[in-house]
């Protein structure tokens, strides 16, 4: 059997390409709401409303973008388990299942936006500027979910590199055309204000979509060709699928019950929590690639039976993704207000951001836990537990906390604080899994091929 590589060089590129890769969509986001919080009329206003639609979109686009690590852990199982070949109909057909439960998905809440962005607390001008935004910007998701089927199979095939060369590409378009496009440029083009965030966001997933596809007829052996018989995975792929759909969910209740509450407390503070909920993901982001490593060479590992190995890799991204963590702390430290000044100027939107960020950077080494044995869990098939344990931590860790921190009026210190505590949640009941199930098959595994 083929000697599967899980030394530090080996992870590094898996990891270095899958951070960049990974933090695409949240420099979209962040990128907009950056351009837009700094308008010179109503940026408080546009800021709220990007913070709002981005945690929306960013909603849907979790539940479903889910399929990636499906497919990621179907395709490198069978690769660890030397089934490779018997998967040639497979990619295809989840890619059709991803575009179309997009659609799906899509169609269900286009029409009643306004009642959505309404329940969110949205009013006045924040509501009519979200509505601009949505309209224009949601018609990115199929695209981004086609996308991101194609990086689960990248993923699979043990390649970070193309989604990686993907996703910076457009990001780079994203903030090139975001200032153009929300600025104007004299003579050229009239300033659109918050649509030309929508419109920029939007053509950069159109070509993220075209490059995904170019790159994965040119790169890979994968057909697209689609064939009429169901291929034995897609089974599997739903199942899993389906459970990741419920976790994301649970997570996204929690998400966006976070924005409603921010929402309620007055514009200031959806604009600060707008900017601290960005950063929070782009860190979160930036950890997932070593998340991203644990779960390709995982799931190889899984398929080839080789738990002590597992295990060793276990130990490995854990301890890099701490180390990533305290970088992060640092950096924020280190650039506590010039952070804030990125995304708004406005004196009362900061000073109640500055009261919250440094619980965005205590929050770091639990995601750092949490994200990565989330990942490697993905890779595992272990989507099910995944479920349970978002579901439970939203349930029983979440919504007490934030009901006991709006009970002593603790305002947006009390969100991020009920954030905390529900990621806490997640890497404790996770490690504790892994402990119970994976390190007993390691203990049992006696083969000394070299690590």
């Amino acid at each position: 059997m083929q000697k599967i590589d899980i030394s530090f060089k080996r992870i590094q590129q898996l990891a270095l390409p899958a951070i960049i890769a990974g933090i695409a969509e949240p420099v979209l986001s962040s990128t907009d709401a950056a351009v837009v919080g700094n308008i010179a009329e109503f940026g408080t206003e546009s800021l709220a409303a990007v913070g709002i639609v981005g945690t929306f979109l960013s909603t849907i686009i979790w539940i479903l973008a889910q399929t990636r690590s499906a497919i990621s852990a179907i395709v490198s199982q069978n690769l660890g388990a030397g089934k490779y070949e018997s998967l040639k109909s497979f990619p295809a057909q989840a890619i059709l299942f991803n575009v179309i439960l997009s659609f799906i998905l899509l169609f269900s809440t286009y029409f009643f936006i306004e009642e959505i962005f309404v329940f969110l607390r949205a009013e006045g001008k924040i509501l009519e500027y979200s509505i601009d935004y949505y309209y224009i910007r949601v018609w990115g998701f199929p695209l981004t979910l086609f996308t991101f089927a194609v990086f689960g199979i990248f993923r699979g095939l043990q390649n970070t590199f193309w989604p990686m060369i993907i996703a910076a590409l457009g990001a780079l378009i994203n903030i090139g055309l975001d200032i153009a496009l929300v600025y104007g440029i004299d003579g050229m083009i009239e300033p659109m204000g918050v649509k030309g965030a929508a419109w920029a966001s939007l053509f950069a997933q159109f070509v993220m979509a075209i490059l995904a596809f170019v790159f994965l007829m040119v790169k890979t052996d994968v057909s697209l060709k689609i064939k009429k018989n169901i291929h034995p995975e897609i089974n599997r792929l739903v199942n899993m699928s389906f459970n990741l759909f419920i976790r994301s969910v649970a997570l996204n209740i929690a998400l966006l019950m976070a924005v409603r509450e921010a929402t309620s407390l007055g514009k200031e503070y959806i604009a600060a929590h707008t900017i601290a909920i960005n950063l929070w993901l782009f860190s979160a982001f930036f950890i997932d690639g070593y998340g991203a490593a644990g779960n390709i060479l995982g799931g190889r590992l899984l398929g080839a039976k080789k738990y002590k190995k597992l295990w060793i890799l276990t130990k490995r991204v854990n301890t890099y993704n701490l180390i990533v963590s305290f970088l992060l702390i640092l950096l924020g430290v280190l650039f506590y207000n010039q952070l804030g000044l990125l995304f708004n100027k406005d004196a009362l939107v900061l000073t109640t951001f500055y009261g919250v960020f440094f619980i965005v950077l205590i929050s770091q080494p639990f995601n750092a836990l949490g994200f990565t044995l989330d990942a490697i869990f993905k890779g595992l098939g272990e989507m099910k537990y995944l479920r349970n344990v978002l579901i439970s931590s939203t349930l029983f860790g979440f919504i007490p906390t934030l009901l006991i921190c709006n009970y002593y009026d603790l305002k947006l210190k009390g969100i991020w604080i009920s954030l905390v505590v529900w990621i806490g949640f997640r890497a404790i009941a996770l490690i504790i899994k892994y402990r119970n199930k994976y390190y007993p098959l390691a203990k049992k595994d006696n083969r000394s091929e070299e690590i």
